[in-house]
């Protein structure tokens, strides 16, 4: 498994798409913003059908890394990976 942060900056009128494909692996944590483990076959799906719904001026930008314990993440406000918010 690996950890991903996906990062993507589409026109508005097309950040659905990247959303809703995007909510199928990860996390999403704010806009234009997600985050999650995948195992490696998730990952080269993730970077093939990204990079196939990116027009010209787009970008994903997708860090890994190699296990949320090596993330030191900071959350001010409500966190939206809190499953205890949801019933």
């Amino acid at each position: 498994m690996v950890y991903l942060i996906v990062v993507y900056d589409m026109r508005a009128d097309r950040t659905r798409l990247m959303l809703n494909f995007l909510r199928k692996y990860l996390t999403h944590v704010q806009n234009s913003v997600f985050e999650g483990e995948v195992t490696e076959g998730d990952l080269e799906t993730i970077r093939n059908h990204t990079e196939s719904l990116l027009n010209p001026e787009e970008s994903v930008i997708i860090y890994r890394v190699g296990s949320a314990q090596y993330v030191d993440r900071t959350v001010i406000g409500d966190d939206p990976t809190d499953d205890a918010r949801f019933l």
